[in-house]
């Protein structure tokens, strides 16, 4: 639980500092906008980039652990869309499944793969960073402009959603970074040093901005919504890991420690990903901030459980 402490406590220090600093009016009313305005736009887009146009694709062939991870995700994904799209229509329906299915592989993954299986387990933490920036993310984002589309004509649609994915930043930075490194360049170190102090803002800042919307949001001292992220939240901790414990190790071949790490990862709270989506197409964004803040709180218990039972208790 230490392990899994060490990891969890900086997240909860830096949504208590934005939460502070907007109760106490060092922050103004117009501070999680602005925050979420410069991870979208800047910071996310900076690490998109960097993710994908560093990546060395030798180092990261492990075809194994992606598939499972992979399909562990997309299983919880559209799931919880199908469920929800009912209710809640396809663009809450899809930051709801997003919520459900992305795990925190970049900001929490690092660490705790380092603590547990030590610098072997960085390509590995990689690919599953990779998988939820740009396929889980790219999915929700095509999902959430058909839904909040007026037009049902499929032609109009398409048009209009297509437009607004190509001046989207959170899908045209991965894909530059794809063809960057398929092209072969190295990357200058100017450029290397820029994207890492870009991309390294982005994190702590959409913590920080979580921190603010908790602050001004209403409905957060309120228990309306209160099963819906429960739900959420043991979909996250429990569905998405289980899934990823039957796939790894029943269904593709690979080493065990291929097969625990892929389902670590797989129980990671909430990233803030989906809160930076609900905030930037105004839809969910409480349920999302609560459902963050829920299920990296549960996975202190969850996540030490999982390292005891997997054999790394000691």
């Amino acid at each position: 639980m230490l392990a899994t402490l060490s990891v969890v406590i900086p997240i909860f220090g830096l949504v208590l500092a934005g939460y502070i600093c907007r109760r106490t009016g060092v922050f103004g009313n117009a501070a999680t906008a602005e925050l979420n305005r410069f991870v979208v736009w800047l910071g996310l887009p900076a690490l998109f980039f960097d993710v994908t146009a560093s990546a060395s694709w030798d180092d990261l062939y492990h075809p194994a652990f992606a598939a499972a991870f992979t399909l562990a995700c997309l299983f919880v994904l559209f799931l919880v869309l199908i469920l929800r799209v009912r209710t809640r229509g396809l663009a809450d329906g899809s930051i709801d499944a997003l919520n459900a299915a992305y795990p925190n592989s970049g900001y929490m993954g690092f660490p705790l793969g380092f603590l547990i299986f030590g610098p072997e387990s960085y390509p590995l933490v990689t690919i599953s960073a990779i998988i939820t920036v740009c396929l889980l993310f790219g999915l929700t984002i095509v999902f959430v402009e058909i839904g909040i589309r007026d037009e049902r004509r499929f032609w109009p649609m398409a048009r209009s959603v297509t437009l607004s994915l190509i001046r989207n930043p959170l899908l045209v930075s991965p894909a530059l970074g794809v063809l960057y490194a398929w092209s072969g360049l190295p990357m200058p170190k100017s450029a290397g040093a820029f994207l890492d102090l870009l991309g390294g803002a982005a994190s702590p800042c959409a913590l920080v901005a979580l921190g603010t919307f908790m602050a001004d949001d209403k409905t957060s001292d309120d228990r309306s919504g209160t099963g819906e992220v429960l739900l959420l939240t043991s979909l996250k901790l429990v569905l998405l890991p289980l899934a990823a414990w039957v796939l790894a190790y029943f269904v593709f071949e690979q080493p065990k420690q291929s097969a625990d790490l892929a389902i670590l990862l797989a129980a990671l709270p909430t990233g803030t990903g989906p809160f930076m989506l609900a905030q930037y197409y105004g839809h969910a964004a409480a349920i999302t901030a609560r459902t963050i803040l829920y299920s990296t709180l549960g996975s202190v218990v969850t996540i030490s459980v999982l390292i005891y039972l997997l054999g790394y208790g000691g």
